[in-house]
């Protein structure tokens, strides 16, 4: 290259060189791209197998809350910041938000509870029962092994309204004792307790008025830990007395049924508090009712139950399995804890629609979750093997040259409601086709064959006994049908 060019003509040069290179790499394979594998933390993948479990549950869930009357809903997965914060107590800190994404601060919604309060208000209604499953998301460091995550479903049943006394907060409680008994996840109790109960007892013990809602956030831990723990929370973070301290503990070690309801009415402390007295008389109601809905054997009326949200303000349920309170035989191995947990919350629809009048409302949540796991526990221990889809009919041809009659018959099949499938072979092994239909535990199977379609007959062969049958084609789907009721 000469020294003596301008610079135009320096640069016009390295356009040229620039361009050549350009064109030389175009083609080459971009670098690939490194990545972790993996799901994000507190989530994971399901597979066929666990999908047709869940799908199981949900189905028995969904069939109590229809038999009860609740009809369903749904709202978005993300709400307005301010619809979801000062809802949730010390939980608030849990709430995973969103970057702005055109002039809204939204926030992924973090249970069904709040967006259900919203959709009241917004929609003026004053009374239904209404059940929604659904993801929620919590920011939380999670215990997968327990069935907690940070993305999962729940499962809520809601009964808003204003009604007589307890009458809609026992059929909560049976809704929730008609579900465990369903899906057979073992001996289960029912917690109760009473917001104003608790409070009564705040009070009645010193506890200062603007304390309430954090030592009951203590009060809740309860259940996961020792006594000398809440208490050093409340003593040493959370500034309490420590003689009101003790007078709580003597109070939360108390459970048992109408006859502790009935020692406590004649508490001296507690009778002198209005907030203690009405507690304790809606928890004799409630319990009265719950032995006529026979569920007084699934039951406990337990003072240590706190529900750490702020927004409820009544009775307050959690249902825990009876195994899970045993001792852990070796120090890292983990429980399932609750699986169900609710309760009464008068004010919520209020604090979205001031101009209107509260809509009272009461309602559980199935830990789904939890469930879930239980069960798929026992299924791999088990080793049982999981239908993963509701085939009843298999396809098959016999030798070569009939895959478009398969097509025929499916057709015919499909357009009677039968669910059928076939091989995407135009000509399989007959073989593999009945080991596809054992290893799916498909009931049915079609065996198509010339000599059989020239008479107008297919074989039904009954896969379990391997025992077959000729069926005409004509009357094919009817005779299908016959069978699969005559199995159920």
């Amino acid at each position: 290259m000469s020294f003596n060019r301008l610079p135009f003509q320096i640069d016009e040069e390295v356009a040229k060189l620039l361009a050549l290179k350009a064109k030389l790499t175009e083609n080459e394979p971009a670098a690939p791209q490194k990545f972790s594998l993996k799901t994000p933390k507190g989530t994971r993948d399901y597979n066929p197998q666990q999908m047709s479990l869940r799908q199981s549950v949900l189905d028995k869930i969904i069939a109590v809350f229809k038999k009860h009357g609740a009809e369903t809903i749904d709202t978005p997965v993300f709400e307005l910041k301010e619809v979801l914060t000062g809802k949730y107590g010390e939980d608030s800190k849990l709430i995973y938000d969103l970057k702005d994404q055109g002039g809204e601060i939204l926030s992924m919604r973090y249970d069904l509870t709040v967006p259900f309060a919203r959709y009241l208000a917004m929609s003026k209604i004053s009374s239904i029962k209404r059940y929604h499953i659904a993801k929620v998301y919590r920011r939380d460091n999670p215990a997968m092994t327990r069935g907690r995550y940070r993305e999962f479903f729940q499962c809520d049943f809601d009964i808003a309204g204003a009604y007589d006394p307890m009458l809609p907060d026992a059929e909560c409680v049976k809704v929730v004792s008609e579900i465990l008994d369903s899906l057979d996840i073992g001996d289960f109790v029912i917690k109760l307790n009473h917001r104003k109960l608790l409070d009564g007892m705040f009070e009645a013990c010193g506890v200062p008025a603007d304390k309430f809602r954090t030592i009951c956030s203590a009060v809740d831990k309860l259940d996961k830990s020792p006594w000398a723990e809440v208490k050093k929370e409340m003593t040493d973070e959370k500034g309490l007395d420590e003689a009101a301290a003790d007078k709580i503990g003597e109070y939360v070690r108390l459970s048992g049924g109408q006859e502790l309801v009935e020692t406590l009415l004649r508490d001296e402390k507690l009778k002198k508090i209005p907030a203690a007295v009405e507690g304790l008389e809606g928890m004799k109601l409630l319990l009265q009712y719950c032995a006529i809905f026979g569920v007084s054997d699934r039951v406990l009326f337990d003072l240590s139950l706190a529900r750490g949200l702020d927004y409820y303000t009544g009775v307050i349920y959690e249902a825990v399995l009876k195994n899970d309170d045993k001792p852990k035989k070796k120090k890292d191995e983990e429980t399932v804890g609750s699986v169900a947990g609710g309760g009464r919350y008068d004010n919520l629809v209020g604090m979205f629609d001031t101009k209107n009048k509260q809509v009272p409302c009461v309602g559980v949540s199935i830990g789904v979750e939890r469930i879930f796991s239980i069960i798929e526990a026992k299924h791999a221990a088990d080793k049982t093997k999981v239908r993963t889809s509701e085939v009843q009919v298999y396809v098959a041809s016999a030798h070569k040259g009939l895959h478009e009659k398969r097509l025929e018959v499916l057709a015919k099949l499909w357009d009677g409601g039968i669910k059928a499938e076939h091989s995407y072979k135009t000509n399989p092994k007959l073989l593999a086709q009945l080991q596809h239909c054992e290893e799916n535990q498909i009931p049915f199977a079609l065996v198509l064959g010339d000599g059989e379609l020239a008479r107008g007959i297919v074989k039904l062969r009954d896969v379990t006994t391997r025992q077959e049958e000729e069926v005409p084609i004509d009357n094919l789907v009817e005779a299908i049908k016959w069978r699969l009721s005559a199995r159920n």
